[in-house]
């Protein structure tokens, strides 16, 4: 693939992220908060698939020029939840909501990209790229389509780490212990700098990466068995 086209696809990549998959978790992170009785996010209008109720000015520069950044966190008060649930089961399925949702998408996302892939001008579109390097509207199209089915895995898998803030740690405190989950409460603060520190040092990268291509592995032997 040209240079060009690489930044063009890359660049584009980053707005679908910002546009679309980031919107899907916050909402869905909302949406489940408000079924449990609380409805914070919705009245400050984040039950919504707009990204602008989502935009965070300094995370969605990050994204566009560094390749990583983050939305405006969703609201959530506990204390409002319905008395059917704990707070920390309350918490631990809001916060699952995100990953679910993208999730799911990941999986219609790839029920189109099998139908998508049905199509004769498709299929030659892409052999005409990985033969001679050509590219015009289909293989564009099949390539952000495949990629938007990776963004939501990975969106999905990384935010299910265990390490606060991600979504991971408040589903891991519904089943630990009252001492345990104090402890991690107590260092909560310190995980974004425990991610960095991860990132800098390139380790769990390898991991991640297997993950993510390994259930895509999975759906796609599922749809194009």
């Amino acid at each position: 693939m040209n240079l060009d086209l690489s930044t063009f696809l890359d660049f584009f990549t980053r707005l679908i992220v910002i546009c679309m998959v980031t919107p899907i978790h916050e909402c869905a992170h909302a949406y489940a908060a408000y079924k449990l009785g609380d409805d914070t996010a919705s009245i400050q209008g984040r039950m919504t698939l707009n990204p602008l109720a989502h935009f965070d000015p300094v995370g969605t520069i990050c994204l566009l020029f560094a390749g990583f950044g983050w939305a405006k966190p969703v609201p959530v008060n506990p204390n409002r939840f319905d008395r059917k649930i704990s707070m920390r089961g309350g918490m631990a399925i809001t916060a699952l909501a995100g990953p679910l949702s993208n999730l799911l998408v990941a999986i219609l996302s790839m029920v189109i990209y099998r139908v998508f892939c049905c199509f004769q001008v498709v299929q030659t579109a892409v052999v005409d790229y990985y033969t001679s390097g050509g590219v015009n509207t289909y293989f564009v199209l099949y390539y952000m389509l495949q990629a938007f089915i990776f963004i939501n895995l990975g969106l999905a898998i990384f935010n299910l780490i265990p390490i606060p803030p991600l979504d991971g740690s408040k589903v891991l405190a519904m089943f630990l212990p009252n001492s345990a989950y104090g402890q991690l409460m107590r260092y909560e603060r310190y995980g974004i700098l425990v991610l960095l520190a991860l990132s800098w040092l390139g380790l769990g990268g390898n991991f991640l990466g297997d993950a993510i291509y390994g259930v895509y592995e999975a759906l796609f032997h599922i749809f194009f068995a």
